[in-house]
C-alpha cells in the first residue's frame, strides 16, 4: 500500500529527488544508526534485498557502507554518503555529499558552496576547498586556486572578494595558487590537494623584514603561532590565515615576552607586526 500523495512542490532551495520505488526503502539516519523523522537532514540510506552486496575488491569500504538488516537477513542496508531529508509526503530532497560538509567554529559549512563563490571571481579559472586540522584540533578551510593567465591574484584580494559573498567562518584561512587541481575520474579529488605549506602566502603587500628588536620578536611569535616561516611586518593577520584562537595565543605570548597585556580589541586595531610593535611601545 502506498501512503504517499506525491504532491511535493518545487522549492527554491532544493529540487525534489523523487519517491521510493517498489522493493526499496529510503530513510534518513545519523551515525548509521538513528533513524530520523521527516524534515531532518541526515545520511540517506537504502534498504532492499536487491542491493549489490559490496564494492569490488574493497572489503574495507564495503564494511563501512553496507550492513545486514537486523530485522530481515535477506535485506541489506546501504549508506550512500549523501545527505538529504524526507518531506512528510515521502519525497526525498538531496542536500549534497556528507563528506562535503563539516563544522567550522560550530557552524555547518558546505565546501561546494565555498568553491562556487570562488568561481564567481573573474580571475579564477578553477577552485577547490578542503578542510585541515590545526594542532589544537580545530578545523580550518584551505582554498586552492587555478588563476586565469596573467591575473594578479593574492590572498588579500581573494579574501576581500569572498567577504562580500560569504560569512567570515566560510572564508578559507589560507589560499594557495596552483597550476592545476588533482582529478580522479574527472572529478576533484579533495584529499589529493596538497597540504598548505609553511611559506608566506602570496600577499598584496611587499615583504618587509623586521627593522628592530621588538618587530623581530613579534615576527617570531606570529610565525610560531601561525606556522608560517616568513612574515613581513606589514602582512595582515587575516591574510596570513589568522583566526580568533591564534589571536588569543599571540596575546598570551606577547605578555610573556614584553610584559604588556594586550586585548582582543588591540589585536583588531593592530593587524600587522608593525602596528602591534607600535602599540606595545606606547604602553
Amino acid at each position: 500500500m502506498n501512503f504517499f500523495d506525491y504532491s511535493s512542490e518545487m522549492r527554491e532551495d532544493a529540487v525534489p529527488t523523487g519517491y521510493t520505488v517498489k522493493d526499496k526503502e529510503i530513510f534518513i539516519v545519523v551515525d548509521q544508526r538513528t533513524d530520523l523523522g521527516f524534515n531532518q537532514v541526515g545520511e540517506i540510506a537504502v534498504r532492499s534485498r536487491y542491493i549489490y552486496p559490496g564494492y569490488w575488491n574493497n572489503s574495507e569500504l564495503t564494511a563501512a557502507k553496507f550492513e545486514a538488516d537486523p530485522q530481515d537477513p535477506d535485506e541489506l542496508i546501504y549508506f550512500t554518503g549523501d545527505l538529504g531529508l524526507i518531506l512528510p509526503d515521502g519525497c526525498l530532497i538531496h542536500k549534497g555529499r556528507k563528506d562535503f560538509r563539516l563544522k567550522i567554529r560550530a557552524y555547518a559549512v558546505d565546501l561546494i558552496e565555498v568553491e562556487q563563490a570562488l568561481l564567481e571571481h573573474p580571475h579564477i579559472r578553477e577552485a577547490g576547498v578542503r578542510a585541515g586540522d590545526r594542532e589544537d584540533g580545530e578545523k580550518y578551510l584551505a582554498g586552492y586556486i587555478v588563476p586565469e593567465p596573467e591575473s594578479e591574484l593574492n590572498a588579500g584580494k581573494i579574501r576581500g572578494f569572498l567577504s562580500r559573498k560569504l560569512p567570515d567562518y566560510m572564508i578559507p584561512s589560507v589560499f594557495k595558487l596552483v597550476e592545476a587541481l588533482p582529478l580522479t575520474n574527472g572529478k576533484l579529488d579533495r584529499l589529493a590537494l596538497p597540504k598548505p605549506d609553511t611559506w608566506r602566502p602570496g600577499l598584496e603587500e611587499t615583504y618587509v623584514a623586521p627593522r628592530n628588536d621588538a618587530e623581530s620578536k613579534l615576527v617570531d611569535i606570529w610565525s610560531e603561532v601561525l606556522k608560517i616561516d616568513a612574515i613581513g611586518i606589514h602582512d595582515n593577520f587575516l591574510d596570513l590565515g589568522g583566526y580568533s584562537l591564534a589571536g588569543v595565543r599571540i596575546i598570551r605570548k606577547v605578555k610573556q615576552e614584553f610584559g604588556v597585556e594586550l586585548t582582543i580589541a588591540d589585536l583588531l586595531e593592530c593587524f600587522t607586526v608593525a602596528e602591534m610593535a607600535a602599540c606595545i611601545g606606547s604602553r
